[in-house]
């Protein structure tokens, strides 16, 4: 009888283990949905070039969609980033964080284009002579990457913020508006906003045809003289106009300056990185 039930007792267990249910991934190692380390990052160079030809601004660096990459800027005897941004066509939606220790961002910058071959993003951030590091992150989508260039800018393009600065400029009160119309000769086009040390957090777009924004960078910072807001527009064509758009309350007004330029690059052949 005992012989008989261990019989019953074994047969029962064996059609049990039959029915067990085996994980098709068992003994294989986990997919993973995103990249655990989707961070890029390069040493802070010292540009080669006054103007923005992004080859020899830094080596160029491609940033996928939703991915970003961050440079590091060690150098406290100088101060100002020159940053360049493009793509082969598509548009590009990117944000710009100056870091400076290990939690404070005292500027962030949202920029935009239609078209980043023909209008790239080209600008000036400041590091307040400090260590930082500058993170640019790419908010389109996978399909959308980006060609990415930063570095120190050259003492004569350095002193560009501060030329520009000296030219009669336009006060702007909170929540108010700006717009200056630029010919079918200018070719460039040179945008700077800054306060007397208040917040700064402003909008400045480059329209064609009537409302037409085929190019905007968006400001916030806690110290707008320190780290105001310096752009360059390529402007291709006729109808361009520069529309500044104060975004901060009526007591924090801003001052803006413009300037039709025209810069060439410096420099050519094989370049070498330090």
């Amino acid at each position: 009888m005992k012989f008989l039930n261990t019989l019953l007792f074994l047969q029962s267990c064996a059609m049990a283990g039959a029915f067990t249910f085996v994980s098709p991934s068992a003994g294989r190692p986990a997919t993973q949905l995103y990249n655990v380390n989707p961070v890029g990052n390069s040493p802070g160079y010292t540009s080669k070039t006054s103007g923005w030809d992004m080859e020899n601004i830094s080596p160029l660096v491609k940033i996928q969609g939703t991915t970003r990459h961050t440079w590091n800027f060690n150098d406290i005897s100088k101060e100002i980033l020159q940053v360049a941004l493009s793509t082969g066509g598509r548009p590009m939606n990117t944000d710009l964080q100056l870091w400076i220790g290990p939690d404070w961002t005292p500027v962030t910058v949202k920029a935009y284009s239609e078209d980043g071959k023909v209008r790239p993003i080209q600008t000036l951030i400041g590091t307040r002579n400090k260590s930082a590091n500058l993170e640019v992150r790419n908010t389109a989508g996978s399909e959308f990457p980006i060609d990415a260039t930063a570095s120190y800018a050259t003492e004569s393009l350095a002193e560009a913020r501060v030329k520009l600065g000296q030219t009669p400029g336009d006060y702007i009160e909170g929540k108010a508006i700006y717009t200056k119309t630029f010919g079918p000769e200018v070719g460039q086009v040179q945008v700077l906003l800054e306060t007397d040390g208040r917040m700064l957090n402003a909008k400045v777009e480059l329209l064609n045809g009537p409302n037409n924004v085929k190019q905007a960078f968006e400001i916030f910072t806690n110290n707008g003289k320190l780290n105001s807001l310096f752009v360059v527009f390529d402007t291709p064509g006729e109808g361009n106009v520069v529309r500044v758009t104060n975004l901060a309350p009526l007591e924090f007004p801003c001052n803006a300056y413009t300037s039709a330029s025209k810069t060439s690059s410096e420099g050519g052949g094989s370049l070498t990185w330090n």
